[in-house]
């Protein structure tokens, strides 16, 4: 694999070896047995951050159903066009990053904050994984051909800062009716997502595409899967998460809006 990784500590370009990956002025991360590794510069343990083992984990089962095939396969065709590095930004437990890094030409890294996520992610396969921040991305600068960013914070510094002059960012967000029947069933007076992709003036966006289908959850944990990987979950009070209990099918529309971004300069 490229030098593409660097030290989280002193921003050296890190070496691969079999159990770990080390610079040159001495600092070493192990390899985990199922072949990723942290470079997250924190005293608190992976395992407190991100995403725990019961999210991580009901979200690989959700996406292992196919729920989401048209967003990874629309991702898959403009990938496809492309050859070189990808980084899959914020990759969760790989479902996007496995399909993208199987493809011709390509050499695939994805991170994420959540080591549960990522240990899923390296049993995927298809990629280099490790855990790591956004906001302080491991990856040297100008390294990047294409990146992808799926419902994530945005930081356009370290997007812009990794990627090749001729690289490509593509972000996704939801769309205005995804998940609308989710919301339906929750909420007195459901409403549209608003569709906004970032802004920024360190990348320039070129395109937009919308990827939309409908979907019918089979099982009452199906539903609280797609529940949990929402904002909704977060922000929804006891008396609406109520109207889930009990429901064990649910037909909703989903919908995704890519973004394509270049670098300005």
């Amino acid at each position: 694999m490229s030098a593409v990784l660097i030290c989280p500590v002193c921003g050296g370009a890190l070496q691969a070896g079999e159990r770990t990956f080390s610079c040159a002025r001495g600092h070493s991360f192990d390899r985990a047995r199922e072949g990723y590794v942290n470079l997250l510069r924190t005293s608190r343990s992976g395992d407190r951050l991100g995403d725990d083992k019961a999210s991580a984990r009901s979200r690989q089962e959700f996406l292992n159903r196919g729920y989401y095939a048209p967003l990874r396969d629309a991702l898959t065709e403009l990938v496809r066009e492309r050859k070189g590095t990808l980084l899959d930004i914020c990759c969760g437990e790989g479902y996007y990053t496995a399909a993208l890094g199987r493809l011709e030409g390509i050499e695939a890294y994805g991170f994420d904050l959540s080591r549960e996520m990522v240990r899923l992610a390296a049993k995927r396969g298809g990629a280099m994984y490790f855990v790591a921040n956004l906001a302080s991305i491991p990856v040297a600068a100008g390294s990047v051909d294409t990146a992808v960013h799926l419902f994530a914070p945005f930081h356009e510094g370290e997007f812009s800062r990794v990627l090749r002059p001729d690289g490509r960012l593509f972000t996704v967000v939801p769309g205005a009716r995804h998940l609308l029947g989710l919301k339906q069933a929750l909420y007195d007076r459901p409403y549209l997502n608003d569709e906004q992709l970032p802004e920024t003036t360190a990348l320039r966006r070129v395109s937009v595409q919308k990827v939309s289908g409908r979907i019918t959850l089979e099982t009452a944990e199906d539903v609280e899967a797609v529940f949990r990987m929402t904002p909704y979950y977060f922000h929804t009070g006891e008396r609406d998460r109520e109207k889930l209990r009990g429901v064990t099918r649910l037909d909703t529309e989903i919908e995704f809006v890519i973004g394509t971004y270049k670098k300005t300069r």
